[in-house]
């Protein structure tokens, strides 16, 4: 009880103080407002950025390698025209590590064309994705259809003339209508809609979205694109890593015997395919995102600091004012440690509700719409905010408190 008495008997010393000298002290906790409000504001807009772009690189898929010609990541001092020469993945290809592969929960193969022109009657949408993917593309990557279906097996190995479309692509060609069972031309040809995907809305990062992809079977693809010659499409194998296969390491592994095996290379001979994984972005934005971390934390630093020194400036001048009142609480039996808890529980009060005036503007600024970015306030951040503000504050008050705390109880009564 004694120790419950103390901090409500604490707070109603903070909370006197604070009435008190109201201007003196708003003035001085506008420095742990403006700091804790610089560093929470870059933080949340830090996760809600990151959040969004690797929102954004889903179609990369996660946990998926891929077989293409070019390597995300170009090696240093290796020519251009190898990259150039190497032959394209093929459906044989995709055939032989289907029936190979063990290290995959999923393997397909697709091409994709942008620009593509879908028409039905008078309305034409421009700039599709056309995209030709085989029936286990679903395996591999997500495709969130919310009315109608996927491909059957038949429909995709017999190369039928169906298709799933775009959100979007539905708006605008079919206004105040149902898409479903409706006929597209590309490149002439009639498709008809078997399904329609989730909207999925615009990236920031400027991503291909879903909203302007157009599905169709790989056999499908190749009867209206050719996939040979130097400006022919180029065809991707993707695979889908088990659970628990940490880095794709063994997937890889599998994946690059089995190719090499298949395009009869030596053991000599230099590979000639890329395996390309998303990781490779992902430790790109994870140093970019740190570095933007990192300045946020030296803004906000600077204005904590400031803040630091106004509350360490009242505290001293709490103490000095209320010398005589700690001479009184000491001649009455007040211990050492009941007069440091005391003037700390009150610069960390005063520095937490700077802190939480900070977050409060972090909280308002999420509702200014920044397109499609948006901006969230997460329970990490506001708890980072709480703690740097408890943090600031103890330090703050730490030297007032512990002067106050071995004051001389006849001294102090004279004062």
């Amino acid at each position: 009880m004694i120790y419950i008495h103390l901090l409500l008997e604490s707070f109603r010393f903070a909370f006197s103080a604070l009435r008190a000298n109201l201007l003196r002290t708003i003035l001085s906790l506008l420095g742990v407002t403006v700091g804790i409000f610089s560093i929470i504001a870059v933080f949340t807009l830090v996760d809600s950025l990151e959040r969004n772009i690797r929102s954004s690189l889903n179609f990369l898929g996660e946990d998926v390698v891929r077989v293409e010609k070019f390597p995300w990541i170009f090696e240093e001092d290796y020519p251009w025209w190898k990259y150039i020469n190497r032959p394209k993945a093929n459906f044989e290809e995709y055939k032989f590590l289907v029936d190979n592969m063990t290290q995959t929960a999923g393997i397909t193969i697709f091409t994709e064309r942008g620009g593509a022109v879908l028409k039905h009657e008078s309305n034409s949408f421009t700039g599709g994705i056309l995209s030709g993917v085989s029936y286990s593309h679903k395996d591999v990557y997500e495709i969130p259809i919310e009315k109608g279906r996927y491909f059957s097996m038949q429909e995709a190995e017999s190369g039928n003339y169906v298709t799933i479309i775009g959100h979007l692509i539905a708006q605008e060609l079919f206004p105040n209508q149902e898409a479903l069972g409706k006929e597209v031309k590309i490149r002439g040809v009639k498709y008809r809609v078997i399904g329609v995907m989730e909207e999925q809305g615009a990236s920031i990062s400027g991503a291909p979205s879903a909203d302007d992809f157009v599905y169709i079977p790989y056999k499908s693809f190749q009867k209206i694109y050719s996939s040979t010659g130097i400006f022919g499409v180029e065809p991707i194998i993707a695979a889908k890593s088990l659970e628990g296969d940490v880095g794709q390491k063994n997937l890889e592994g599998e994946l690059t015997g089995l190719l090499r095996q298949k395009r009869g290379l030596k053991p000599r001979e230099a590979t000639n395919f890329a395996i390309n994984r998303p990781t490779a972005f992902s430790s790109i934005l994870d140093s970019i995102f740190g570095v933007i971390s990192m300045a946020g934390w030296v803004i906000g630093s600077f204005s904590i600091l400031v803040g630091g020194f106004g509350i360490a400036n009242i505290m001293f001048v709490s103490v000095k004012e209320r010398t005589n009142i700690i001479g009184i609480q000491k001649s009455l039996g007040a211990k050492n440690f009941f007069i440091l808890f005391q003037f700390l529980f009150e610069a960390v009060f005063l520095s937490m509700l700077g802190g939480l005036f900070g977050l409060l503007l972090v909280y308002l600024l999420s509702f200014i719409s920044l397109g499609s970015l948006e901006l969230t306030l997460s329970f990490g951040n506001v708890f980072l905010g709480l703690s740097v503000s408890v943090i600031i504050g103890t330090l703050s008050g730490i030297i007032p408190a512990g002067m106050a705390a071995k004051m001389d109880p006849v001294i102090a009564i004279r004062a």
